[in-house]
């Protein structure tokens, strides 16, 4: 092989380009040559001008890079008679490589006269070939087989769109129940059957970890069929979504109806068995056992969430998750533990001793530790320990109360006729606070829980220098009651005994109900007349009023300030006109004010037809009464009741309208202090007749009716026991 052969069969391969046609363009075979797999394959192109003198056969080894070997026949000098051709190796697809002639050179210019070719003239070279053939009729069919799948595929979808116009869409399910491809009567039918029964079963709900029930109906809830077909009816035009229907199906749910107010309660009423306080950690005792409680996080039912979930899903049966809002804890469970080993398990550990004097002690039994230590969050996760030191004192103290000495106020009486000072007495007393201001410390230790008793002096409320500061020397004022019967006469001197050395402080309000405290049978008070409705009638505690007036009396000379007080109903003839008072315990009071520099003491004394009341102290004041002309008259009526032990007659009385002026002036200079006046109206007495119900004839019988059965004949039925009025008194 010469240079130009070495030449010619190494040179980088031409690329194909059919965009660029040679100058002299030659015509290719008339039969497309296939595409080869990459359009942009390299072209070796030969130069085969010599081939017919070689008696050898010919290798042209590939281009770099080429994926097939390609292969050129041997070329024989009797093979071509013309002109030599050049061969361009056209791979097909799936077909080794073919040489195709390439075409023939172009015609060269004649040799200058001589008939030698000269130098400058450069020897011919063959035309540039496009190697890759024409492709339209390929992919034509290509095309064709495409578009013919779109035919098919489009005539496919037109039919289905044409067998389901009318029905459901395929796939369609409500509630469960499958009702794809049907009719919407048949779908509404079959609904009905299956869904249409739910509403009045029994929905399983579930709240966090709580299970319960409701039933839609009670709840207000139901199906809005046409609303529920509505949703469902549109026919999908997607074709992937109508393929995809064959595979899969689509739940709409129902859409329901609901009633606000009834889906309102039926949602609190689940809260009941939903709903659950948090239970944060904590350390309990069991008798002497200190027993740990794990936290334990609440919730709450959310109830806006609650009613859309169960609109939703109730249909499908339950169990419907309700949403919750968490209640979390503080106290984790390493707070708990802790708390047990460091606080609990110590302080249980041995019983709590306090030693008093000769030789006295108090004891705390570890079995009751749970009564003085408890334990609360301490906001970071642990426990506070939290001491209960009254309980521990109301445990302790009456075991070491004989070794105390109690104080005593002074105290003002009235031996031999006069005022007399008994002097207070300075108190002895443990000082538990004190103590027992070491016990965290001490029930933080295992093993002896000991403290001594603190004792201290106590001094009385009423020392002896400030009840000799009262100035209780001599009587101010004094008023005298009587004319009560046996019954009220027990009464009236219980009540008297009651607030018999009462002493009032300056400045000090008096109150007569809560000097004596309840008034019924347990503390000794009888039976007696009161006035109940404007008549005379009997209660228990009867006759205290008399109490009242008396004691009302003796403040009002005595210049005490009235704070509130309330007359009988009627005028009763033994008590001065609008100046008496009555009570009735929890309803109606007696109370004054001392409203001077100096104490005031009580003295009541109850004889057996009258009671006297005493003012003691310092009198500075002088009280009159200016008792007004009686107005106004009112005549009673009659009031007949049946006779029995509840009925008192009575002959009655006018009623009036009374008034009365109280003028106080100062003792030392005469000077006027104040004058008020009060009218009081009083209510006519009723002429109260008991008399026996006459008997009410029978009816005669008809003629003309058949006879009636006998009946007794009709009575007045008793008058129930009467209960007294507030308005009235005692």
């Amino acid at each position: 092989m010469n240079d130009e052969d070495r030449e010619a069969g190494s040179a980088a391969p031409q690329r194909s380009t059919p965009d660029a046609a040679p100058e002299n363009p030659v015509s290719p075979d008339p039969q497309p040559t296939p595409p080869s797999a990459d359009d942009d394959a390299p072209t070796t192109r030969l130069d085969l001008g010599d081939l017919a003198s070689r008696p050898e056969p010919l290798w042209v080894e590939p281009a770099p890079n080429e994926d097939e070997t390609q292969v050129i026949p041997v070329i024989t000098p009797d093979a071509a008679s013309g002109p030599t051709q050049a061969y361009t190796a056209v791979p097909a697809d799936d077909e080794p490589p073919v040489l195709a002639p390439a075409p023939p050179p172009p015609p060269q210019a004649a040799p200058p006269a001589g008939g030698e070719p000269t130098g400058d003239v450069p020897p011919p070279s063959a035309p540039p070939v496009d190697a890759g053939g024409p492709k339209g009729p390929r992919w034509g069919k290509i095309a064709a087989v495409i578009g013919g799948v779109f035919a098919i595929i489009g005539i496919a979808y037109a039919a289905d769109l044409a067998m389901s116009s009318g029905k459901l869409p395929r796939g369609v399910t409500v509630a469960g129940v499958d009702v794809g491809g049907s009719s919407r009567a048949d779908a509404e039918a079959v609904l009905q059957a299956q869904v249409g029964p739910r509403v009045n079963q029994p929905v399983s709900v579930k709240a966090g970890d709580v299970f319960a029930e409701l039933v839609p109906a009670q709840a207000g809830l139901d199906v809005d069929w046409q609303a529920t077909l509505d949703r469902a009816d549109a026919q999908p035009l997607n074709p992937f979504t109508r393929v995809a229907s064959f595979f899969t199906s689509d739940e709409i749910g129902v859409v329901s109806t609901r009633d606000e107010s009834a889906l309102a309660a039926a949602v609190d009423n689940l809260r009941s068995r939903t709903d659950r306080a948090s239970r944060e950690g904590t350390v309990v005792f069991e008798g002497p056992t200190p027993v740990p409680v794990d936290p334990s996080a609440g919730q709450n039912l959310n109830g806006e969430g609650a009613e859309a979930a169960i609109v939703e899903k109730w249909a499908f049966g339950g169990p419907v998750e309700l949403p919750v809002d968490a209640v979390p804890v503080t106290v984790t469970k390493e707070g708990v533990q802790r708390a047990l080993d460091e606080i609990a398990v110590p302080a249980a550990s041995a019983d709590l001793v306090v030693p008093g004097r000769n030789g006295s002690v108090a004891t705390l039994p570890r079995q009751q530790i749970g009564a003085v230590l408890g334990f609360r969050p301490d906001g970071n996760g642990g426990l506070t320990p939290e001491y209960n030191v009254d309980a521990a004192i109301g445990i302790l103290a009456p075991q070491l109360v004989s070794t105390e000495i109690a104080p005593k106020d002074a105290t003002i009486t009235l031996d031999g006729g006069s005022p007399r000072v008994v002097p207070a007495v300075v108190g002895d007393l443990i000082q538990w606070p004190k103590t027992l201001e070491t016990l965290p410390q001490l029930l933080a230790t295992p093993g002896s829980h000991t403290t001594p008793a603190v004792y201290g002096p106590v001094p009385p409320a009423l020392t002896t220098e400030a009840a000799q500061a009262l100035g209780v020397n001599e009587v101010i004022s004094e008023f005298t009651t009587g004319g009560f019967s046996a019954a009220s006469g027990t009464n009236i001197r219980l009540a008297a005994s009651e607030i018999n050395g009462a002493l009032i402080k300056p400045g000090d309000t008096f109150s007569l109900n809560g000097h004596t405290g309840p008034r019924g049978a347990a503390q000794g008070y009888v039976e007696s007349g009161i006035i109940n409705n404007g008549r005379p009638d009997t209660a228990v505690g009867g006759g205290v009023s008399q109490v009242a007036t008396t004691l009302y009396n003796a403040a009002y000379f005595a210049g005490m300030e009235d704070v509130a007080h309330t007359e009988h109903s009627y005028y009763i003839s033994r008590y001065p006109e609008a100046r008496e008072a009555t009570v009735f315990e929890g309803a109606i009071d007696l109370q004054f004010r001392n409203t001077a520099k100096t104490g005031v003491m009580i003295q009541a004394i109850g004889g057996s037809s009258e009671l006297t009341i005493r003012f003691w102290g310092t009198k500075t004041v002088d009280v009159d009464s200016i008792t007004g002309n009686r107005t106004r008259p009112t005549t009673p009526d009659t009031v007949t009741l049946p006779a029995g032990d509840h009925c008192i007659p009575s002959s009655g009385a006018p009623g009036f309208t009374a008034s009365d002026t109280r003028v106080i002036t100062d003792r030392a200079t005469g000077r006027e202090i104040s004058r008020n006046t009060r009218t009081v109206r009083y209510d006519p007495v009723p002429i109260v007749k008991c008399e026996a119900p006459e008997p009410v004839p029978a009816p005669k019988p008809d003629d003309r009716t058949p006879a009636a059965a006998p009946t007794s004949p009709s009575t007045t039925a008793p008058s129930p026991t009467p209960r007294p009025d507030p308005d009235d008194g005692e």
